[in-house]
Order: C-alpha cells, then sequence, then structure tokens
C-alpha cells in the first residue's frame, strides 16, 4: 500500500460550493475510484490559502494516471473545473508533496 499526497488550489468563494459537490459526489466516481484500489481519500481545506490538501492510500500508484483515460473522471473534472485550478483537460493542476515522515 503506498499513500499519496498532493496540494491543489480552490478558487476564492468557492468553498461551500466544493465541498456540496464532494458531499454530492457520483456513486459511478466512487465506485472507480475503489475499483482503482484507493482507500482512505481525504481532502482538507486551508480557509487561509485555499490550498487543498489531499491523501489517499493506493495498491498500485500506477492506477493513478490510468484514471484519467475514464470517461466518468472526465466528467467529473469538467463538473468542478469552475472551482478549482485546472489544466487544459480540465483535470485539477496537482502538486506531489513529498512524506517526509511517518508514524504508523
Amino acid at each position: 500500500m503506498q499513500r499519496i499526497a498532493f496540494k491543489m488550489k480552490l478558487f476564492k468563494g468557492y468553498e461551500e460550493e466544493y465541498k456540496r459537490l464532494h458531499d454530492e459526489i457520483w456513486g459511478e466516481l466512487k465506485d472507480l475510484l475503489k475499483q482503482a484500489g484507493i482507500s482512505d481519500y481525504s481532502i482538507f481545506l486551508d480557509k487561509e490559502t485555499n490550498d487543498l490538501f489531499a491523501y489517499l492510500t493506493i495498491d498500485d500508484v500506477k492506477k493513478l494516471d490510468e484514471l484519467s483515460n475514464e470517461p466518468v473522471m472526465k466528467k467529473w473534472w469538467g463538473y468542478i473545473k469552475d472551482v478549482m485550478e485546472t489544466n487544459e483537460d480540465n483535470s485539477p493542476v496537482t502538486i506531489p508533496l513529498k512524506e517526509v515522515f511517518y508514524l504508523p
């Protein structure tokens, strides 16, 4: 099991909308993430900077890259693109974080 952490950037004023979108996350998207081996997925918001911090565990990190080819993932990105920084393909701009400490 690998632990993955990354940052994203939420646009100012969309904090409640982002939370609402994730409170209503589609069942088919949840199923896709679980089928990819993702678990313990959490996203935290720094209210001062609007940075989002995401953490997840996954069996095979290569499966994360494969998610970008899935139609439901592309649909989700299109759905949330107006509330956060995104790439040209609507995927969130993500900044990988390096683990520097772990207490099992």
